[in-house]
């Protein structure tokens, strides 16, 4: 095997002439090895186990809370319903890859119905981000998870900056997970912004009206039993907790995945293994880190295979590093704690392009540290 720098600190494997084959035959090896296992089979009953347990969960809070009443006790069933709102995201995250069923159709029923109506999210706007990231993962201009916005991803972004914005970035890092508090209210209206908007097929006016209908359910009832059984005081803050729970939760699920993961310039040429495990990012850790992220700590086996089920993944990581020591393919993992260091240093890192006149990567590189 021969490397080629694409961009700092990233690297594209190219096939040489002895025994190890094509790109294509390098993933086509493994994903051989993933079917004998049988680990792309749907697993059905452990998300309806899982789905079953999460609205039993769903309801004891809902009990709790009128057994309460105006009581601030209620801000702990805030934060369990943040809790328990993140893992039915986690749900529709996983029907959008058909991961629960074989039928497209019940996969995008479950994961609108679940998203939409119980969490509050917008499936099509979901999908249509998501699909382009898994696609383009850590691609400059291509992964929409990078693109420039309240945080700047890459040096050149950052360095676009001024003003009181330029300030920001520079500390964007130590501010990420204190913004996370706000990514409740940003997905809600983002959700609300999807279904306003969009093209005029048939299909796509469709799926808005559908979610429009859910999402109006969705907030009515919610917020008219939060502001009818509670004072108006503490229903905002109960509303405040939960939103806050809810964004902290997502953000800190997703971020360590690719975050500080090396980038891939826009018209770079890579192979899909290269591409999807040189970007990615695991977490080590047990079930409960395997629960409280939603199998996204198995990052690297997700993106290489978006349709294997939650509970195969695991599985999966072992065929997958032993694949990469093959082929000498760094294949990275960390620990959870350990992963959001690297995030707020990889931020702050990026953030001093915001201050810093030398942005070039070339000269970056050239300049002693």
């Amino acid at each position: 095997m021969t490397t080629t720098p694409i961009q700092a600190g990233f690297t594209r494997t190219r096939p040489s002439t002895g025994t190890r084959g094509s790109s294509t035959s390098t993933y086509s090896a493994v994903l051989a090895q993933v079917k004998q296992q049988d680990l792309l089979r749907r697993r059905t009953g452990f998300y309806w186990t899982l789905f079953g347990s999460l609205v039993g969960t769903l309801v004891i809070a809902w009990v709790v809370f009128a057994l309460l009443g105006d009581s601030w006790f209620q801000l702990i069933v805030a934060g369990a319903l943040g809790v328990l709102f993140t893992q039915f995201a986690f749900l529709s995250h996983e029907a959008a890859h058909r991961q629960v069923f074989a039928s497209q159709r019940w996969n995008d029923r479950a994961g609108r119905y679940v998203g939409t109506f119980l969490v509050g999210l917008s499936y099509s706007w979901w999908m249509n981000k998501h699909t382009r990231h898994h696609g383009n993962p850590n691609t400059i201009g291509k992964d929409p998870d990078i693109a420039p916005g309240v945080i700047r991803f890459t040096p050149e972004d950052a360095a676009a900056t001024s003003g009181a914005r330029s300030v920001f970035t520079r500390f964007q890092g130590w501010l990420f997970f204190p913004l996370l508090t706000l990514e409740g209210v940003n997905l809600h209206w983002s959700a609300v912004r999807a279904v306003m908007s969009g093209t005029d097929t048939k299909a796509d006016l469709r799926h808005r009206m559908v979610e429009a209908a859910l999402l109006v359910a969705r907030f009515g009832i919610y917020l008219t039993a939060v502001f009818w059984f509670l004072p108006f005081g503490m229903a905002c803050a109960f509303l405040g907790v939960q939103l806050a729970v809810f964004g902290v939760m997502m953000g800190a699920s997703f971020a360590p995945n690719h975050k500080g993961m090396p980038t891939i310039a826009h018209d770079a040429k890579v192979d899909f293994f290269s591409r999807q495990v040189r970007t990615s990012r695991n977490i080590r850790g047990g079930w409960f880190v395997s629960f409280l992220m939603g199998g996204l700590n198995h990052q690297v086996e997700h993106h290489l295979f978006p349709s294997m089920p939650r509970p195969a993944l695991k599985r999966a990581r072992l065929l997958v590093k032993q694949h990469c020591d093959t082929l000498d393919v760094p294949y990275t993992e960390t620990s959870l704690l350990r992963s959001y260091g690297l995030v707020v240093a990889h931020l702050n890192k990026v953030g001093i392009a915001a201050r810093d006149p030398f942005t070039c990567p070339m000269v970056a590189q050239l300049r002693i540290h």
